[in-house]
């Protein structure tokens, strides 16, 4: 089921959003579950190489050692939970939301509101998971994405997130599309007038915004509206592609 949700920011420009549904969120996993399976199986290749190097030297030197025992089995077990459940909190924070799986399907985590998601929600939603796949491997995650309105798992609750398509601004024609070869158009005349006012809002508030957020938005709104501006502005700045639209 398709589902979509708006969004405004504090600073009064609203976006919208197209939600990720239950099928391309579970190829995602599986996605990633094949990238983990990989990477353990070379790990695992790689530890039984080194043990049986370690093993004949320490047949040299007498009985193996139980506290050395010990510490490898621990230091397995850490590398099994590094790589199943460490693995999407590394990316989804410092990968922009996005886990190998999520970037092929084209969908991300932000956090509720559309902003990007930190490493906080990303550890959160994570920790989640570790029951969701306990208590019947996903069935549970998949019975709430389907009665959220949000499409929204365990995880995305405690942590307060969504998981996007890429493409959640859907973009109009383009002017080759639209407009015969010997049409033109005033700059204003790329915009229909919900679009107009949200342009008008970041520009008459953008001086009031930090200069990470003016940029985000500044970006946010030029790339959705480049297509349909004329190869003149093309080269112009975020903002001064604005201020011409």
């Amino acid at each position: 089921m398709d589902r979509d949700v708006a969004v405004r920011t504090p600073e009064s420009i609203a976006f919208r959003y197209d939600l990720a549904g239950l099928g391309s969120r579970a190829l995602a996993v599986a996605v990633d579950m094949v990238v983990q399976i990989v990477v353990l199986l070379l790990i695992v290749w790689g530890l039984v190489a080194l043990a049986g190097t370690a093993a004949g030297r320490a047949s040299a030197r007498g009985p193996e050692d139980s506290l050395t025992n010990s510490l490898a089995i621990a230091f397995v077990v850490f590398i099994i939970f590094a790589i199943f459940y460490g693995y999407f909190i590394v990316f989804e924070a410092f990968w922009n939301g996005q886990t190998p799986g999520k970037k092929l399907l084209g969908i991300r985590v932000v956090r509720d509101g559309g902003y990007p998601l930190d490493f906080g929600g990303a550890f959160l939603r994570n920790l989640v998971r570790i029951a969701e796949q306990i208590l019947g491997f996903y069935a549970i995650s998949a019975l709430s994405s389907l009665v959220s309105p949000e499409n929204k798992r365990l995880g995305d609750y405690a942590a307060g997130t969504i998981v996007v398509r890429e493409s959640r601004m859907a973009k109009p024609l383009t002017l080759a599309q639209a407009l015969a070869p010997e049409e033109r158009r005033p700059a204003g005349a790329y915009l229909d007038a919900g679009e107009r006012r949200i342009v008008d809002g970041f520009l008459e508030r953008r001086a009031r915004l930090d200069a990470l957020s003016r940029r985000r938005i500044a970006s946010t709104l030029a790339e959705r509206f480049r297509a349909r501006a004329p190869d003149l502005a093309q080269g112009l700045s975020d903002e001064e592609f604005l201020e011409r639209l």
